[in-house]
């Protein structure tokens, strides 16, 4: 059931339900998420279950304002603070020394948890309402592609979940994940805030997992395969998509391949550097030019082509520009058979 986010009275019912240790589908400018209390562990257990999510991978836990941090860290670094003053509220989860006894379920077991202040206004809202933080994953199956819209979410999810829209996510990509929890800033998966801006904010260099030597704490989205839409994903250079596309065979055009809805459809192609496709058996669609604008969009296209019936989908490589590093990740994991 899809609710106004902007009814107060919808607000307050999504609050209620939390607190009484239900689901509901929640916006945030990065994806839609799947709310539930975090301080309830059978609460955060449904989310698990319900997503088909295994119980050991941590999810990440909202919170309304900075000044809740300390009620589930135990400590926050120099640097870690100067990243919450300049990012949050916004798209940045930060990975926190967990207090001991504090949202078991919802941190996967381990001594740390994921925290972030969202800033769309719904979600705020409800935030504010429930006076609790809210573990929040992407509202959907796991591994599959997360939602943007509430429609999706009712459509990945079912139609008895009590849903919150807040209209289409900004960000469209989920938020960057630094871990503070090794004596230095480490970036476990890029989002829409690049390196450079992160280090101008911590004043320290942000290092890769792979730099250092001991073990990183799991995270959301940070498997090999990820946000995957039904139909399979190959990354190609243009070259590459050029000399695959001349490959199809050629039919004659038909009515029925004219029509907006394409039932005989098999290869969708999202690309940027190539104006148009003339063939009547592939759907294409123009990729923006900007890094931002492709993150708002890439989420709502996979589920386009998945709703067409495509059995491939073909992308072409991005520019190696580092605003393009959040975009990347979600396509190169997308495109990772499980």
């Amino acid at each position: 059931m899809i609710h106004s986010g902007t009814d107060p009275a919808a607000v307050a019912e999504a609050a209620r339900l939390i607190r009484s240790g239900e689901l509901i589908g929640l916006p945030t400018e990065t994806v839609y998420g799947l709310g539930a209390d975090a301080s309830n562990d059978a609460a955060v257990a449904l989310i698990f279950a319900a997503k088909g999510r295994p119980s050991n991978h941590p999810l990440i836990v909202h919170i309304a304002a900075a000044q809740q941090v300390l009620d589930y860290a135990s400590s926050v670094p120099p640097f870690a603070a100067r990243l919450i003053a300049a990012f949050w509220p916004g798209p940045l989860t930060l990975i926190l020394p967990r207090k001991p006894g504090v949202a078991t379920a919802a941190a996967g077991g381990q001594n740390s948890i994921g925290l972030r202040c969202p800033s769309h206004p719904v979600a705020q809202a409800l935030l504010k309402a429930c006076r609790t933080g809210v573990a929040g994953p992407s509202a959907n199956r796991f591994g599959r592609v997360s939602p943007t819209t509430a429609a999706h979410v009712a459509d990945e999810m079912g139609d008895p979940l009590f849903v919150l829209d807040g209209g289409p996510c900004e960000v469209g990509i989920e938020s960057t994940i630094v871990d503070c929890t090794r004596g230095q800033p480490v970036l476990l998966r890029p989002g829409v805030l690049t390196r450079a801006q992160l280090e101008a904010a911590c004043g320290e260099a942000v290092l890769d997992n792979e730099a250092l030597t001991s073990n990183a704490p799991r995270a959301s989205g940070t498997l090999a395969s990820h946000y995957a839409p039904n139909a399979k994903v190959r990354l190609m250079d243009r070259a590459e998509l050029l000399e695959a596309l001349a490959a199809l065979p050629k039919k004659a055009v038909t009515q029925q391949d004219t029509d907006a809805v394409k039932p005989s459809l098999r290869i969708a192609v999202y690309a940027y550097s190539i104006a148009d496709i003339n063939e009547a058996s592939v759907l294409y669609r123009a990729m923006p030019l900007q890094a931002s604008q492709v993150a708002h969009e890439l989420f709502a296209v996979l589920r386009e082509f998945d709703a067409q019936g495509v059995d491939h989908i073909w992308v072409e490589t991005l520019p190696t520009a580092t605003e393009w590093d959040g975009v990347r990740d979600r396509l190169m994991r997308a495109a990772v058979q499980p």
